[in-house]
């Protein structure tokens, strides 16, 4: 009984037993088949007990006996919580729609008039909280948002966060170059950005609970086009000054990434790490016109990318050199970019990451030969796909988080094969485990989320 009451932990410990996935490495899918996890009170996972070891029966009985146990069903699995580097949190009214021109035009016609409204505090509320359930319910557990350059509308979306258990990193967004930002929408100078910026950092730390809280903070240039000079080195020296991560937008359409080379002579790549943003988990959203030379440079820098593939069909018209990122060791994630991608699930990234990749290599051009149509080498596997969902993302942004193993937190979602409205069909005699991690990578969608957890708290329960 002795190494029972061990083996059970801390009496807070909560236990879940049944079959778990999880891709530890790129590439490399784990089957946890039929296990016991704890989790502690900080949300931690605190030891896994596979079922061939001893006593895992009188383990699992006894969490029982207390009350502390949770038992998937035959027809649900547990995953890793999912990661989004890069959602627009004020378009998500947008979702779906205004995909019909270029990236510059976009910004002008649509969407600095509808970021614009979040003036309107209540606008902002109602938007923020219902965007915050839909990802809950989707399995996002993790999400980096671009808010706008309103601050109470930014806190606003930083404490629903908090409310409703998101782990998030929240930007109150910087842009005060009136030559590309409307007189409606930018901040007025680039000092007041910057107070306005520290001062948000300040107010998000005092009611999240410091650097290493659920809820923190983010230093967000919309991009270099968008701001000046004077607004980039300040927002530079502010991250060395605060320790917060940065995340804006990198080398995202031919558009910006030639306006960047004709401003300074440089890709956005080495302006950002002249002012000093390019830092140790700095998040570049897209980065599809990096050269290898910057790709090292992000390497070096510790910083990641945010890999987009859906929003990348409409504005980048080319592909993100995944395969050539990921081998150059540089850490890579995926993102909704809401609302110029127009689904908010990271499943849906998972699926569009692979296409992506495969027509990279393939090539798209059927007039040219095969061996000349595409990159050699650029396609990934469904296991890289998810693992870009989930440790990869946990990686890029330093987190322990993205795996089931012992000291990561136990972010993590249920699926249901089963669910109503579901598209996954399991055939027991023709399916194996592997098969069934591969469906629910392609096929999953939101009705097959059950349960979400963050930090070991049940966030969402599907209503059946």
């Amino acid at each position: 009984m002795d190494d029972i009451v061990q083996r059970m932990g801390k009496v807070n410990d909560k236990w879940i037993c049944g079959t778990a996935f999880h891709t530890p490495q790129r590439g490399v899918l784990e089957v946890l088949d039929e296990v016991l996890i704890a989790v502690d009170e900080t949300g931690s996972i605190s030891q896994i007990v596979r079922n061939n070891e001893p006593r895992f029966g009188e383990i699992k009985a006894a969490a029982d006996r207390e009350g502390r146990l949770t038992e998937l069903a035959d027809s649900q699995f547990l995953l890793p919580g999912l990661v989004d580097l890069h959602i627009h949190a004020p378009q998500w009214p947008q979702l779906g729609k205004a995909l019909d021109v270029p990236l510059e035009v976009w910004l002008q016609k649509y969407t600095f008039p509808l970021e614009a409204k979040y003036a309107d505090i209540d606008f902002a509320r109602e938007v923020y909280g219902d965007l915050v359930d839909a990802l809950l319910a989707n399995g996002t557990t993790t999400a980096v948002y671009f808010a706008t350059i309103h601050m109470e509308a930014s806190l606003a979306l930083a404490e629903i966060c908090q409310q409703k258990g998101q782990r998030a990193f929240v930007g109150k967004v910087a842009m005060d170059d009136p030559d590309q930002c409307p007189e409606i929408y930018r901040d007025s100078d680039a000092a007041t950005a910057v107070s306005e910026m520290r001062a948000f950092i300040q107010r998000v730390r005092e009611f999240s609970g410091g650097a290493n809280a659920l809820v923190q903070p983010i230093i967000t240039p919309r991009f270099i086009p968008s701001c000046t000079d004077a607004l980039l080195q300040g927002l530079g020296e502010l991250a060395a000054e605060t320790g917060c991560l940065v995340q804006t937008h990198c080398s995202e359409s031919d558009w910006e990434r030639d306006f960047v080379e004709a401003r300074f002579g440089k890709t956005d790549t080495e302006v950002l790490r002249g002012f000093g943003l390019l830092r140790q988990s700095t998040v570049l959203a897209h980065s599809n016109f990096v050269s290898d030379e910057d790709l090292s440079l992000i390497g070096k820098a510790g910083a990641a990318i945010a890999h987009c593939p859906l929003s990348n069909v409409y504005f980048a018209r080319a592909v993100f050199p995944l395969r050539a990122a990921l081998d150059r060791n540089v850490h890579v994630g995926l993102g909704s970019d809401v609302s110029g991608g127009h689904s908010p699930s990271i499943l849906d990234g998972c699926r569009h990451a692979l296409s992506a990749a495969r027509a990279r290599e393939g090539g798209v051009d059927p007039s040219l030969a095969a061996a000349e149509r595409g990159v050699a080498n650029s396609a990934i596997g469904v296991a890289d796909a998810f693992w870009l969902a989930t440790a990869g993302g946990g990686e890029a942004l330093g987190l322990p988080i993205g795996k089931f193993e012992p000291g990561y937190k136990f972010d993590a979602i249920l699926i249901d094969l089963d669910a109503p409205g579901s598209n996954l069909r399991h055939w027991p005699t023709l399916d194996g485990l592997d098969d069934v991690f591969q469906k629910i990578v392609l096929n999953a969608n939101r009705a097959n989320v059950m349960r979400t957890w963050v930090n070991g708290k049940l966030v969402y329960a599907a209503q059946v």
